[in-house]
């Protein structure tokens, strides 16, 4: 199985402590989305655990850590880098250290396990087309060599996305727009040595050399580890993602990164309402047991088929 580290929220960057634990222990408490007393107990055994996705914007607590990881799992990294600053990512770091953060990866796990994100992209007064494609350039000549994949989307304007966005001059991508913004990047991507590729994306963008992405991949993974993956499309996505199936162990309303165009978010009350309810050492993200939570074993599998030699990545 894929354990997916998270789509929900951020846990590199907020919850390593925890994390460490849950690995030690070997398992996860998982509360349903959708169904709060619905508890699923994930096991994080090696045996049964093909491949661990992190998906950050801060991995910097988890650095130290990764030798521990890697003695249990293979693991790769989506990072997400922008350049917008605080008014629209007001509990980041600075960009320069996270991109310090990004480069030491690199060196610690190389740049095969690394996809830089640069998502979503997103329009104001002040971050304009122009703007992306000069931001977007400088970033790839700076990375350069660190990973060899890039990954960019268009943002969606969810109903909550737009509530956490209002007053903020923010607004979507026009086709046109988009088009511009492919092209100067493709250019921009080749001249620096990555792959780019679009994340859960319609507009199709082959004529650039674009091609559809998927976060959770198979073909990667399989590059990873040396064996073929039996595994699905993950029917819990919209249909523009591409993404295999896996377990995600985080939790929406748990990211303070506080980034306004974020969906995991619903507002900042409630993040720091179930923020202030985490434990490192409990073995939910947040709180403990509750009465009426009816606890059932996920049943888990490792989804490893034929080896296979050794690939290129691309």
């Amino acid at each position: 199985m894929i354990l997916s580290v998270s789509r929900r929220t951020d846990i590199p960057a907020l919850y390593t402590p925890w994390f460490l634990n849950r690995i030690r222990e070997g398992f996860v408490l998982v509360r349903n989305p959708m169904n709060y007393h619905q508890v699923s107990r994930v096991s994080l055994s090696p045996a049964v655990i093909d491949c661990i996705v992190f998906w950050t914007k801060n991995a910097a607590p988890l650095v130290p850590f990764l030798g521990e990881i890697a003695d249990r799992y293979p693991y790769y990294f989506q990072f997400t880098l922008n350049g917008y600053g605080r008014a629209i990512e007001p509990g980041l770091p600075p960009l320069g250290e996270r991109m310090d953060t990004f480069r030491k990866l690199s060196q610690i796990c190389g740049a095969e396990r690394m996809v830089w994100r640069y998502d979503p992209i997103l329009l104001t007064e002040e971050t304009t087309v122009d703007w992306h494609v000069w931001t977007f350039g400088k970033m790839a000549r700076e990375l350069k060599g660190t990973a060899q994949e890039c990954v960019f989307s268009f943002i969606d304007l969810y109903d909550k996305v737009s509530t956490n966005i209002k007053g903020l001059g923010i607004r979507g991508v026009l086709p046109e727009e988009a088009g511009r913004i492919a092209e100067a990047f493709s250019a921009l991507a080749k001249e620096n040595g990555f792959r780019l590729r679009t994340c859960a994306e319609a507009v199709d963008f082959n004529r650039l050399g674009i091609e559809h992405g998927c976060c959770i991949d198979g073909e990667r993974i399989a590059r990873i580890i040396g064996a073929r993956l039996s595994a699905r499309k993950d029917p819990n996505q919209r249909e523009e993602c591409r993404c295999l199936e896996s377990v995600d162990i985080g939790q929406y309303n748990t990211c303070r990164h506080g980034c306004r165009y974020c969906y995991a978010n619903f507002n900042a009350r409630s993040v720091a309402t179930l923020s202030a309810q985490h434990s490192s050492s409990s073995p939910f993200l947040i709180g403990t047991d509750q009465p009426g939570d009816k606890i059932t074993d996920r049943k888990m599998k490792s989804l490893r088929t034929e080896p296979i030699g050794q690939l290129s990545m691309f």
